[in-house]
């Protein structure tokens, strides 16, 4: 089975082509029951800290910064951890990264999305 990975807003409704949903977000999702959002996983660990989510406000011309300060924060340890988490999901088969947030396109779900589309498998700080 090819793997893929897949971005949506945790508030769309599942899709039979999710393949595993996991919620990438620190916070649970306003206004959503667990029920509703149907997750295969709920992986905290990968979100960026408060302080780099706080910094960045979604203001589209911080998001190189932001994206740049969240690949090294994905270097430490236990969120090295839930990257690989997720690797490994993705060699499974189809992985669906969700988030609350409305600009998914410019987020760290973005950011994971493309990191586990790279080709080789590297982590953040890799060669």
């Amino acid at each position: 089975m090819p793997s893929h990975v897949r971005l949506r807003r945790v508030y769309d409704a599942p899709s039979p082509e999710d393949g595993a949903r996991v919620l990438v977000d620190r916070i649970w999702p306003r206004g959503l029951s667990k029920r509703e959002a149907r997750l295969d996983l709920w992986l905290k660990e990968v979100a960026p800290s408060t302080e780099l989510r706080t910094w960045y406000g979604h203001a589209p011309e911080r998001f190189d910064g932001f994206r740049d300060r969240y690949l090294g924060e994905l270097a430490g340890d236990e969120r090295r951890a839930a990257l690989d988490r997720l690797r490994e999901l993705r060699r499974d088969g189809t992985v669906t990264l969700l988030t609350a947030t409305r600009d998914a396109g410019r987020s760290h779900a973005a950011v994971l999305a493309a990191l586990l589309d790279e080709p080789g498998d590297r982590s953040p700080a890799g060669p």
